[in-house]
């Protein structure tokens, strides 16, 4: 790790966590400000929750932002439902490749049996589990070989079909997922991580490890944990009060 050890306050956390994902200040619309939005994923498990959450973060969005171009859904971290950019697709998907031969081989091998059953088609995944004699969930296991995307609505089936598989080293697309948390989570512990992204704590201490050299040692109120030393100067900056909301609780205006 660089740098010496940042002492934080909770009101210090919170105004970066604000800034960091994009809730200090609505983004103008526009498929930038959707990829902005998304940069770390947009959990979708309940349907549209990632709309919400992208209303959150950018003016005029309106109801089909979540199927904007700029944007694909998949099973992501945890095997849940989310709402990634698409030129980042591999970091959602191949950053959570399992690293033993075993789960390796069972994501590999249902990703290739999944493409020869819809050919290039699109299919309910009630249908493709049918047609492969197998519960449908298990074909979450294929996402992580970033070949596979899904639509999701919630009352209905998914949906799925497979693309080609994004040209990045599972390795360095698992140190972007872990940046990416930590930046916009942090600060942040391998266990956490591991929780998060569904990989496990050996994973994700192993990611952490491989970032050591851009990690800063923060003390919390709830104990030790890591920064990106890039944030140090965000995280130092005096804590801005948080937005006043439009409407309260009540729905009435404050």
């Amino acid at each position: 790790m660089t740098g010496s050890r940042l002492v934080l306050t909770r009101p210090q956390i919170l105004a970066f966590r604000r800034q960091a994902g994009g809730l200090d200040e609505r983004l103008p619309r526009g498929a930038d400000s959707l990829r902005r939005a998304a940069w770390a994923g947009l959990q979708d498990s309940v349907p549209r929750a990632a709309l919400l959450s992208i209303h959150a973060r950018v003016a005029g969005a309106g109801p089909g932002a979540w199927e904007d171009p700029a944007l694909v859904q998949l099973w992501g971290p945890r095997f849940t439902v989310f709402v990634v950019p698409a030129h980042d697709l591999a970091v959602f998907s191949l950053g959570t490749l399992p690293d033993d031969a075993k789960g390796r081989r069972r994501a590999e091998d249902l990703a290739a049996r999944l493409d020869g059953v819809l050919g290039g088609a699109r299919m309910a995944y009630g249908e493709v589990g049918r047609a492969l004699g197998m519960h449908p969930n298990r074909l979450r296991y294929a996402a992580a070989t970033g070949t596979v995307l899904i639509r999701w609505e919630g009352a209905r089936q998914s949906t799925v079909w497979t693309v080609p598989r994004p040209r990045v080293e599972p390795g360095a697309a698992r140190r972007e997922l872990a940046r990416r948390y930590l930046h916009v989570y942090g600060p942040a512990t391998p266990e956490g991580f591991g929780r998060w992204s569904g990989i496990g704590a050996r994973q994700a201490a192993a990611a952490f490890g491989a970032l050591r050299a851009e990690l800063t040692p923060a003390a919390t109120p709830v104990g030790e944990a890591s920064i990106l030393s890039r944030d140090e100067e965000a995280f130092r900056a005096a804590p801005r009060p948080a937005a006043r909301p439009i409407f309260s609780a009540s729905g009435r205006r404050p």
